[in-house]
């Protein structure tokens, strides 16, 4: 946009702006995205901005916003949902400065099942994976979804409890079917076919298609309210708002869609120039520590090609030589291990590296890379507090404009690198809360479990296994393979005897 175009007419803007939800955004000078906001009504919400008494009475950064706001746009959608989710979606995009909320790497929430599994249930997460499962969502009222899943589980009779552990009791671990939630297709009560039936009329359900089960909840608040139960009338009410909530049809709004100024190409550009290096970084790589706790310290290399993300280079790493939490012991372990091995393989090195920390992390960093023969590779580090970019023989720290094309695109490689490393560390400790079942098995011990792990891979393929395949991993005979595989089957309980009267 060219810096010189004149300050736009707000009055004519807002004129034309019509009372419909939508998300507006607010740019400067330059053209820079610096704030977006959602609104159900978008006239009154941005025209509030601009009235006179506002600049008595605001704030001092809202003061500062409206002096730095040189052109005003908006976009309408069709639900003040899809506004939520819009404005999301353009915040982590443009990452403006006047802007809080969204920022981070947090999600909305989604819905998964898995028709692949014996049993599926419905869950929620914030991550979608390639991982063959139906996803439904993403939905912008966290507390409107969790009432219709409750609801929905209720009217189709599907499972919410987790598989039962070792030595367990069924009737201990789920009274679901005792107080006519459940269909308890786990104990018998219906067939996986008529199972697998109701989970596809839920899946219908959180597809739109939800018409019968809205009227019939409809029915029951009016005789509810007729019969003067007003306290259950108005449950009914709630629930119904909630269930018309999750399952009113909403846009998707991908990276295709959104309303983008960023140019990888010119980001690249600008980070050249701000780095003086010699040539644009078309390959960089960038590395962040994550240890949450001393259970698991892992990291995660991303690359960034042409200024995009190539998530076929993506690596994540278990740091092995450190008992303790220690980012910069387990910042040189994982450039020492990806270097060695590009360099024994042969393969490409990167124009650029990034390390997810300060003076510190780059000095690891640097340190193997040295050692590897690899001095030569520019290297920086990202400090996220003050966005502070660190480089080697430099005492003092780079700060670039906060609205720089530069910071931007590091800025994303940064996050990317975070919400990968994240996302493993989370993997780890729910895989490590499955392989605890074994803990529980009388006669596995430590080493026998790593055998066990070591042949099967996963608690999951280990179950699906049977007690002869079981016996052939060393240290693990016929009778300790026939425990295991007792233990980690699915329990029924016994069928019903009848009695006499």
């Amino acid at each position: 946009m060219n810096p010189t175009k004149p300050r736009a007419d707000f009055r004519k803007i807002l004129r034309d702006m019509p009372h419909k939800p939508g998300v507006y955004v607010m740019r400067d000078r330059l053209g820079h995205v610096i704030y977006v906001g959602k609104a159900r009504d978008l006239r009154k919400r941005a025209g509030s901005y601009f009235m006179p008494s506002r600049k008595f009475s605001a704030d001092l950064k809202t003061r500062a916003l409206m002096d730095s706001v040189w052109d005003l746009e908006y976009h309408t959608v069709r639900n003040e949902a899809e506004a939520v989710l819009f404005e999301g979606r353009l915040i982590k995009e443009f990452r403006p400065k006047y802007n809080i909320s969204f920022r981070d790497d947090k999600r909305f929430l989604l819905v998964r099942v898995d028709t692949s599994e014996p049993l599926p249930r419905f869950t929620l997460t914030r991550l979608k994976k390639e991982d063959g499962a139906r996803y439904f969502g993403p939905f912008a009222h966290a507390g409107a979804l969790r009432a219709t899943l409750e609801a929905m589980k209720k009217r189709f009779g599907l499972r919410s409890c987790r598989p039962t552990e070792p030595g367990e009791a069924d009737f201990k671990h789920c009274l679901d079917h005792v107080i006519k939630n459940c269909s308890a297709p786990c104990i018998g009560k219906v067939d996986r076919g008529e199972y697998l039936r109701r989970v596809e009329a839920a899946c219908e359900f959180l597809e739109g298609q939800s018409r019968g089960m809205l009227d019939q909840i409809e029915s029951e608040m009016k005789a509810a309210a007729e019969r003067t139960d007003f306290e259950k009338a108005a449950q009914l009410r709630n629930l119904l708002a909630d269930l018309k909530t999750t399952t009113r049809p909403i846009t998707r709004f991908t990276r295709k869609s959104l309303p983008t100024t960023i140019d990888p190409q010119s980001d690249i550009l600008a980070l050249r120039d701000a780095l003086s290096l010699p040539s644009p970084p078309a390959v960089m790589e960038c590395f962040d520590i994550s240890n949450i706790s001393s259970a698991h310290i892992v990291a995660s290399m991303v690359r960034f090609r042409d200024g995009v993300p190539d998530r076929s280079g993506y690596r994540t790493y278990r740091i092995k030589g450190l008992e303790t939490q220690d980012d910069f012991a387990s910042m040189a372990e994982v450039v020492r291990r990806r270097y060695g091995r590009v360099l024994k393989e042969s393969a490409a090195l990167p124009d650029l590296v990034i390390v997810d920390g300060g003076r510190g992390q780059l000095s690891s960093a640097c340190k193997e890379l040295a050692a590897l023969g690899l001095g030569h590779l520019p290297v920086i580090g990202l400090a996220k507090e003050f966005e502070e970019i660190h480089r080697p023989g430099r005492p003092l720290p780079m700060r670039l404009p906060e609205d720089s094309g530069a910071l931007r695109i590091l800025q994303r490689i940064r996050d990317e690198a975070h919400r990968t490393a994240n996302g493993y560390h989370s993997l780890l400790l729910k895989r490590r809360v499955r392989e605890s079942l074994l803990d529980a098995i009388p006669g596995v011990s430590a080493a026998r479990k790593r055998a066990l792990l070591a042949k099967f891979g996963s608690v999951e393929r280990l179950r699906a296994a049977d007690p002869q395949e079981i016996a052939e991993v060393p240290g693990i005979g016929k009778p300790l393979a026939e425990k295991i595989s007792a233990a980690l089957s699915p329990r029924r309980e016994p069928p019903a005897t009848s009695s006499g009267s």
